[in-house]
């Protein structure tokens, strides 16, 4: 039988006080808490399976409240994410369900966060995001990212940007948000790496690229942890390594 294994992690990093990164796999979520090692789930293919990291806007109020209701939003309805316009469909009530919350409570006003995954399919895989944080197909010799980041060119001699173009939630008053959503064929062997910026930002993606090369799943994301933990941990870090299997 065709199944996804899906290991994941999720951690405050060396420098921020809490996590404010929410992870969800299927109907089980992960919000605002650290896990001090990999944990593996596995699904057999056929109803949607969701996979999906929200990383809370750092700076603003209850970024840990945005992520959490997402990923909350996205396991209760992850089963109806049939097809891409489905996928749109499920991230504009996301977003409008942060501003409605934010709205109704003057405290959170302003929180956002930002959102990343890929529904696995009987034969396909529908990444998405809004904002920054990635999906990667690690299923050949070169890493391939297949999300799209929401943020400007980062200034000469950086590698990356702090800035955000694109959230759930995020404003004084709601706006809408077009996700990226794209579609590719799945197939057993595939890999696939969702993951919030504290792990992309510290490090690079041949780095990325080399430790999936080297180790499966549970090891990987052990070492994708460590390598941005060795990078010095600025940022929470949240990973799920996806692979489908027969």
């Amino acid at each position: 039988m065709a199944y996804a294994a899906v290991t994941a992690l999720s951690h405050a990093g060396l420098v921020r006080e809490h996590n404010e990164d929410s992870l969800v796999i299927g109907p089980w979520t992960l919000c605002g808490t650290v896990t001090h090692s990999p944990q593996t789930l596995v699904f057999p293919l056929g109803t949607p399976l969701v996979v999906a990291v929200a990383d809370g806007l750092g700076g603003q109020p209850a970024g840990e409240v945005a992520s959490a209701l997402v990923v909350r939003r996205l396991a209760a309805l992850g089963t109806t994410l049939d097809g891409e316009e489905a996928v749109r469909g499920v991230l504009d009530h996301c977003n409008r369900a942060v501003y409605a919350t934010a709205e109704a409570e003057p405290e959170l006003r302003t929180m956002g966060t930002t959102v990343a995954g890929a529904v696995v399919l009987a034969d396909a895989l529908l990444a998405f995001n809004v904002g920054d944080s990635r999906v990667y197909d690690a299923s050949g010799e070169e890493l391939r990212q297949v999300s799209v980041d929401d943020s400007p060119p980062p200034p000469p001699g950086r590698r990356t940007t702090s800035i955000v173009t694109r959230t759930l939630g995020g404003g004084l008053a709601y706006t809408g948000v077009t996700p990226h959503v794209a579609a590719c064929a799945a197939a057993p062997g595939m890999r696939f790496l969702v993951c919030s910026d504290g792990l992309t930002d510290p490090v690079p993606d041949d780095e990325l690229e080399n430790l999936l090369r080297v180790y499966d799943d549970g090891r990987a994301a052990f070492e994708l942890w460590k390598a941005a933990i060795d990078a010095g941990g600025p940022d929470n870090i949240t990973l799920a390594v996806v692979r489908i299997g027969a």
